[in-house]
């Protein structure tokens, strides 16, 4: 496979320089690798805190309170920073140039064909086999206190993944308040047009990691529509009600209550079009997760017109940290995102970007206890 000899140097040189360090030990660490530096930063506020590594610009671990008190990592993730190169779960990670898949990786711009790395079937997934996870980030800014953040930078060359022009991407998350962190995402086209579709992939079990399946979440989705794929999970191009469907989660639902329904039976990967209100900056809630065991609630606010809800299905026993164990369903993804394959739709949101263009993306996630 093209690249195979890259990524196991690589992984090599990763491993040895990072000397599978932990990632639940907290606080900052970095390891010199040449001119790279590998580090964990831990962002909190009281008894809410974060762990980011500027590996993937990814999310490590999120700790916060049940309603007797007990604090819990209620994210998914690896033991150590080794398992997360060359890693196809993308546990925490960020993910582009183009999140989601694109139709046998291809499209066209102005009349000019691009062909992108194919690495899920004849498909391109999250931006290729080394997308915006498997690669090093800057710190451009970091700031402790009352509101601490992280800003992770990232230049994408022009070709990277097959994908046109040069690109400057930032990511800042931020704690925003009690229980309450955001994520901002921006990328500029420098030279040349080309799509962006940025997505955090973050995997979510409000039980705690590794406390079994999410099947009895309660989940809400503002949305009324989804975007239906075909066996190889592309868009058909149309936008389907939800109501009458399994997917309809426009009230609080369990996912496990009718996951059966769902065609094929696997579970949840879809994209649904979102349809709340928006505020004047164009950001609108999206969902609203809780799990009555912990009395957690988390709500997801963002400004991009659709949602990839996930409910883990291809998790097959996969090593986590705490020497948990992942299995089918021990989390669920909600990713803001522009549709899939929009490239390939003039019916979808457009998601090519113009040098002078900025696409933004921003997320806010808030947590509170039901006792």
């Amino acid at each position: 496979m093209a690249g195979g000899g890259a990524k196991r140097v690589l992984l090599l040189c990763l491993c040895v320089a990072v000397v599978l360090v932990a990632v639940g030990s907290g606080g900052a660490e970095a390891r010199k690798r040449g001119k790279q530096s590998l580090g964990f930063y831990e962002l909190r506020r009281g008894e809410f805190s974060m762990i980011v590594t500027n590996w993937g610009a990814t999310i490590l671990a999120v700790r916060l309170p049940d309603k007797n008190g007990h604090i819990d990592d209620v994210v998914l993730g690896y033991k150590d920073i080794g398992s997360y190169v060359n890693d196809t779960t993308y546990f925490g990670a960020l993910v582009g140039r183009v999140a989601n898949r694109i139709a046998g990786g291809r499209f066209t711009i102005k009349d000019r064909p691009y062909h992108t790395y194919q690495n899920d079937g004849n498909n391109t997934l999250h931006g290729g086999h080394r997308g915006f996870n498997q690669v090093f980030w800057s710190v451009r800014e970091r700031v402790t206190g009352e509101f601490p953040h992280i800003t992770f930078a990232y230049r994408s060359y022009d070709g990277e993944q097959g994908f046109p022009g040069n690109l400057d991407v930032l990511v800042t998350y931020k704690i925003d308040g009690d229980y309450s962190y955001s994520v901002t995402m921006y990328a500029r086209p420098v030279d040349k047009p080309t799509p962006i579709n940025l997505a955090q992939h973050t995997y979510w079990n409000l039980r705690g990691h590794g406390h079994g399946d999410v099947l009895r979440h309660a989940v809400q989705i503002f949305a009324s529509a989804v975007t239906p794929v075909g066996g190889d999970l592309i868009p058909t191009g149309a936008v389907t009600p939800v109501a009458g469907t399994p997917f309809d989660f426009r009230a609080p639902a369990a996912p496990g209550a009718r996951i059966a329904q769902v065609e094929g039976g696997v579970g949840y990967d879809i994209n649904y079009v979102l349809d709340g209100e928006t505020d004047g900056q164009g950001v609108r809630k999206v969902a609203v997760v809780s799990e009555d065991e912990s009395g957690r609630v988390m709500e997801l606010w963002g400004n991009q017109p659709g949602l990839q809800f996930y409910t883990g299905n291809f998790l097959d026993g996969d090593q986590g940290k705490d020497g948990a164990v992942y299995a089918k369903y021990g989390g669920m993804c909600l990713e803001t995102q522009d549709y899939p394959d929009a490239v390939h739709e003039p019916g979808f949101p457009a998601e090519v970007y113009r040098p002078g263009q900025v696409y933004k993306h921003y997320m806010l996630y808030k947590f509170s206890i039901n006792k």
